[in-house]
């Protein structure tokens, strides 16, 4: 079943091309996109899940090893375990590890997320049922997690060389959410693996924003009741937007990108017109914060692609 739309599909697989045709990439320009990607994706992660810490300040307790007055001892530890276990993702790729999906490989990534909130119940399934607050989704019982769990895996081993890569990689967050495996960390557990995913088929990590968390529970929750497009195509764009960040470092400055208002004054449109190309997905875009970014490039494509409808 394809989940993907293909104005989507198309796009990545577009600029996943030409990310591979810039391939290999110097490693001092390599270490400072991964970098930026990997505190991104820190501080977006913990954020979704409650971490009071700004992205700024995950920045500095990571790199300077400071504190920060005011702020709890857990969000530093979220903020260091989560930058270690992106960090063991990126070293499993690097060594072209034949690593095998697994529970143990799952349980692994679990432990290093939650080392030091969880102690001994981390990279261990939880021992008791639960309720998830402000959702009507209720986990499975104990007693079905391994079975689900063995499931799970099976369907990524057998769908990694045979489904698009974000579908299934988005799929497979869903799945381990769904199942709720964990005491605590399950969501930051599930983007982990979404992102093992993405950077063993060749795509970038997918940092989904703070900003954006009521549209990805929302999403999430369609997928629940059985619809996983939504969600999958929510995904596509996180990875579109890490896309982006890698192709600008090396593209010139017509392809910066703009507000919306920049954009609606240089070509005399109406903002109100381009945010609804935003969110339909007509306009390629990316939101920094609650603002819509696009290029002069791509609103001169779905000009151009118009005039020619016409």
């Amino acid at each position: 079943m394809n989940y993907l739309q293909s104005i989507y599909r198309d796009r990545l697989e577009a600029k996943k091309s030409q990310l591979d045709k810039i391939r290999p990439i110097s490693p001092a320009i390599l270490n400072k996109i991964r970098e930026k990607l990997k505190i991104a994706a820190t501080y977006n992660s913990n954020a979704i899940e409650g971490n009071t810490l700004t992205q700024k300040e995950t920045f500095l307790v990571i790199n300077e090893g400071i504190t920060v007055r005011g702020k709890p001892l857990k969000d530093h530890l979220e903020a260091q375990n989560h930058y270690e276990a992106i960090d063991y993702l990126y070293d499993i790729v690097d060594r072209n590890s034949e690593i095998e999906p697994s529970e143990k490989l799952i349980r692994e990534i679990h432990k290093l997320i939650c080392l030091d909130t969880l102690k001994e119940e981390a990279g261990n399934y939880r021992q008791s049922n639960v309720i998830i607050n402000g959702s009507n989704h209720r986990p499975p019982v104990v007693a079905e997690i391994s079975p689900l769990m063995n499931e799970l895996v099976r369907y990524w081993k057998s769908n990694e060389k045979k489904m698009n890569t974000v579908e299934l990689a988005a799929i497979i967050h869903h799945k381990l959410v769904y199942i709720h495996p964990f005491t605590d960390g399950n969501g930051r557990t599930a983007r982990a693996i979404m992102d093992l995913i993405l950077l063993r088929g060749g795509y970038p990590l997918a940092i989904i924003l703070k900003n954006d968390r009521k549209k990805y529970y929302k999403d999430l929750s369609t997928a629940d009741n059985g619809n996983c497009k939504p969600f999958v195509n929510f995904i596509a764009q996180a990875v579109n937007w890490s896309l982006d960040l890698y192709l600008e470092v090396f593209s010139d400055k017509a392809t910066q990108w703009l507000s919306l208002s920049q954009l609606a004054k240089k070509y005399k449109l109406t903002e109100r017109h381009l945010n609804l190309l935003c969110r339909n997905g007509k306009l390629e875009a990316h939101k920094e914060g609650r603002v819509w970014m696009a290029t002069t490039a791509s609103l001169e494509k779905y000009l151009a692609t118009r005039l020619r409808q016409k």
